[in-house]
């Protein structure tokens, strides 16, 4: 399974429609399930290689191809336009800021590879970013199982995960601006 994972993440960055994350949120509730340690490390580094496999995937291709990635990176408006404005001073916030928007993961590594990044400065924002995004996948998977389990505080743990999405967006959106 694990390296079924690693490829399918990586693919996932350049082509976001294979299910990778529910593959890795579903496996993570397993193994948190079993409570399997050298399980949930091994799939937190199968998410990480592969994040990070992607990302450079993503990268080289905005780098390199005005025809597989047209307009992720170009946008005037939106993501788009705050990725390529922070990309050179804020190379790692950019990259983990737009990571955990839905498509933000493309249009920031496509980005920083159109505009010409530098890969020694794309690196350490992929890795951070790709670690966050990890953790995230699998602290959702132990959620699942947690609520799976529990049926009795399954309404606690949803109120509690609706408040700190509503606060990390909140908090997201105030480092915007």
């Amino acid at each position: 399974l694990l390296p079924v994972l690693v490829v399918m993440i990586a693919a996932d960055g350049p082509v976001p429609v294979l299910p990778s994350e529910t593959i890795l949120m579903s496996a993570a509730a397993a193994a948190f399930g079993v409570h399997d340690i050298r399980g949930t490390v091994g799939l937190f580094a199968a998410a990480l290689v592969g994040s990070i496999a992607g990302d450079l995937l993503a990268f080289w291709l905005g780098r390199s191809s005005n025809r597989l990635l047209p307009a992720a990176a170009h946008a005037d408006s939106g993501l788009g336009h705050w990725v390529r404005a922070n990309l050179f001073h804020r190379p790692v916030v950019a990259l983990v800021g737009a990571r955990l928007l839905p498509g933000g993961r493309l249009v920031s590594t496509a980005a920083a590879g159109r505009v010409g990044l530098p890969l020694r400065r794309f690196l350490p924002g992929s890795l951070v970013s790709s670690s966050v995004w990890s953790v995230y996948m699998l602290a959702v998977g132990m959620l699942l199982i947690v609520l799976a389990t529990s049926a009795d505080s399954a309404v606690l743990y949803l109120i509690g995960s609706v408040v700190a999405g509503v606060g990390f967006g909140v908090a997201f959106v105030g480092g915007l601006s």
